[in-house]
């Protein structure tokens, strides 16, 4: 018998969460080490591209996946895990594959950095948000009595402590940021792999009722996620190397984030675990793939000054 995807809890223990998170704040930490505080400056300044790769994330990104999502009906639990992804700020390997793409990397590291900080507020309230305006997510949602305000301190702890820490070493310590960074960022993400790799094993008897269908899902929001940043950088005309850039921000989300707070707050509930654990895969392969083929296309720079 097929088990209720909205009703059914993953198999995680209260260790296996404290190591993602860990696994998270590591990552974190490691984005933190390649930002320096002139590319937070970026914020303030606000070039064209950072403007657009910014609403892109936060503005049309989840209400693309809303109106997909009133076209699709999937389970509520597997929406709410679409909605938290399409919310969730940019990972940090959209830094490596803007770099391998021949894309404008000091923008990619400076967009992933004021993401992850402005997700700290925007996170929350924008899930919040797009869920609440769907009867079927809504009543999920209410169902775990989620505060706003907690998730908002919570995604602090795992994202301010781990990256002001990081940017705090950068500056006062750049070889040994340097070196740690070469250490820390395949290390992390080979773990983040083995952990996901394990959940599944100890979850198969979920992955393989839904494996296919949220897998469909995935890969079809995935593309529209890449589409959705490349398309707007395009109509805001922004040239080729910056729309790359542009495209892996938009199009990599934070799933280590988005399932630590899956567990956090949902209690490894089943459509959203499924959701984000299947994304992170997934996301990972389809931005290789773009990444390589991009490599063998020059991208053209042609206003560096302004952004444009």
């Amino acid at each position: 018998m097929t088990p209720d995807i909205d009703h059914a809890v993953l198999n995680f223990s209260p260790a296996a969460s404290s190591l993602l998170i860990g696994i998270m704040a590591v990552l974190i930490f490691g984005i933190a080490l390649e930002t320096r505080l002139r590319d937070l400056r970026d914020i303030v300044t606000l070039p064209r591209a950072m403007i657009v790769g910014i609403l892109a994330q936060f503005l049309f990104l989840p209400a693309v996946f809303w109106a997909v999502i009133q076209l699709l009906h999937p389970a509520p639990s597997i929406a709410l895990g679409l909605l938290l992804v399409a919310c969730s700020p940019p990972g940090s390997t959209s830094n490596v594959l803007t770099h391998r793409a021949g894309g404008n990397v000091a923008l990619s590291v400076s967009m992933t950095a004021v993401s992850n900080l402005v997700a700290i507020v925007i996170l929350p309230l924008n899930f919040a948000f797009w869920a609440g305006l769907d009867a079927d997510t809504a009543a999920l949602l209410r169902s775990v009595s989620l505060n706003p305000w907690e998730v908002m301190a919570h995604i602090a702890l795992m994202i301010g402590i781990p990256f002001a820490a990081g940017v705090c070493l950068r500056e006062t310590r750049p070889a040994l940021a340097d070196r740690l960074y070469k250490i820390l960022k395949p290390v992390s993400l080979v773990i983040l792999l083995v952990f996901v790799l394990a959940a599944v094993a100890s979850n198969a008897e979920h992955f393989l009722a839904w494996g296919a269908l949220i897998l469909g899902i995935v890969m079809l929001l995935d593309s529209i996620a890449f589409a959705t940043g490349y398309g707007l950088a395009t109509l805001c005309r922004l040239d080729e190397y910056n729309r790359r850039a542009v495209t892996f921000e938009v199009g990599i989300r934070n799933t280590s984030l988005s399932l630590a707070m899956v567990f956090a707050f949902f209690g490894g509930l089943g459509g959203m675990a499924l959701v984000t654990g299947f994304w992170g895969a997934w996301d990972l392969s389809a931005g290789l793939l773009l990444a390589a083929w991009w490599a063998r296309r020059r991208a053209w720079r042609h206003s560096p000054a302004t952004g444009a």
